[in-house]
């Protein structure tokens, strides 16, 4: 893997006045020299999940553990076309015995990453938060390749945790920061979004927000800097923040977004990749390990740029990140 800043003009578009920049490619590269992430495929027996989960292993990013029904397993390959005999797999009778063994496979050091398949979330983060929990927070991270906006953009938490406190929300943003780190954010911009950019009191978020920025002041949040309350004009449109007299490092070119609660951070994430063209990746943090959190509705492109960001975080536990971030 190369050391030296990734040249980002080469990813790099113009339309018009606008400039898109293809992230994910970006990052799907600089996992070219890595060795691919023993991960534990969790019944991938959909042919989008088994499709990902082949096609990621196919461009190294990861060495899958296929874990379900054999015969389920087997006749989706079939219909995808899919050569599936290289791969390690494991017969089990159901989604959730799938689940079980894909921690097991995590608990016995066999397994770097988990990658979820065709079950639905809460079964396999059921067994992930009974066996695999830290004391960091569990939460999920979307990182977004916007047409319009000229860096990733990370979103958090828009698919675990509902309704967070302040203790959930100390460790969201911490996760959140820890990965922008491993895709080469070496400050990252965080943030923290409300309706409104002064602190209310009516407004709960705005309080927390607060309380937030004040955490990282005293140390308890490290790694970035902070800014909030935030409106999301404010977070990521430099004009719109001068407009509003706010002088700050961090309004008009966040590279995080932390919202109030998982709907706001759901419906962001989703008006972003339908109404804005947007490609989501995500993957949760906060467990032993990094979990690829897919969904039926990705493409396999999003699928595959996830596999590669789990791989630079598995790496960036090894060694410092070396992908360049604008």
């Amino acid at each position: 893997m190369r050391s030296e800043p990734i040249d980002t003009a080469s990813d790099t578009l113009s339309l018009g006045a606008q400039r898109v920049t293809d992230d994910f490619a970006r990052l799907m590269n600089a996992c070219e020299h890595l060795p691919p992430v023993p991960t534990a495929v969790v019944h991938p027996c959909d042919e989008g999940s088994l499709t990902a989960a082949v096609e990621a292993a196919e461009a190294g990013l990861i060495e899958p553990l296929l874990i379900g029904p054999a015969r389920k397993l087997l006749d989706t390959a079939r219909k995808a076309h899919l050569n599936i005999s290289p791969y390690e797999f494991f017969d089990v009778p159901h989604s959730h015995a799938a689940a079980a063994k894909g921690v097991a496979l995590v608990l016995a050091g066999e397994a770097a990453a988990l990658m979820k398949g065709s079950l639905h979330t809460d079964e396999l983060m059921s067994e992930v938060t009974a066996k695999l929990r830290t004391e960091r927070r569990i939460s999920h991270v979307f990182i977004l390749d916007l047409p319009s906006y000229p860096r990733p953009l990370l979103i958090s938490d828009a698919a675990i945790n509902i309704f967070p406190d302040l203790a959930a929300k100390r460790d969201i943003v911490q996760n959140a920061i820890d990965l922008a780190h491993c895709i080469g954010i070496d400050e990252p911009r965080v943030a923290i979004l409300s309706a409104v950019e002064t602190v209310t009191p009516k407004i709960p978020s705005t309080l927390e927000a607060a309380a937030l920025c004040k955490m990282a002041e005293r140390g308890q949040i490290t790694g970035g800097l902070l800014e909030g309350p935030l409106a999301m004009d404010n977070a990521i449109n430099e004009e719109a923040a001068r407009t509003k007299g706010i002088d700050s490092p961090v309004a008009g070119k966040a590279d995080i977004l932390i919202v109030p609660d998982l709907e706001a951070g759901n419906m962001l994430a989703k008006q972003l990749t339908f109404l804005a063209g947007a490609e989501a990746a995500g993957l949760v943090l906060g467990a032993r390990v990094p979990i690829i959190l897919t969904s039926r509705a990705d493409s396999v492109r999003t699928r595959r740029a996830s596999c590669a960001i789990a791989q630079l975080y598995v790496q960036s536990r090894q060694r410092p990140a070396l992908v360049a971030a604008d």
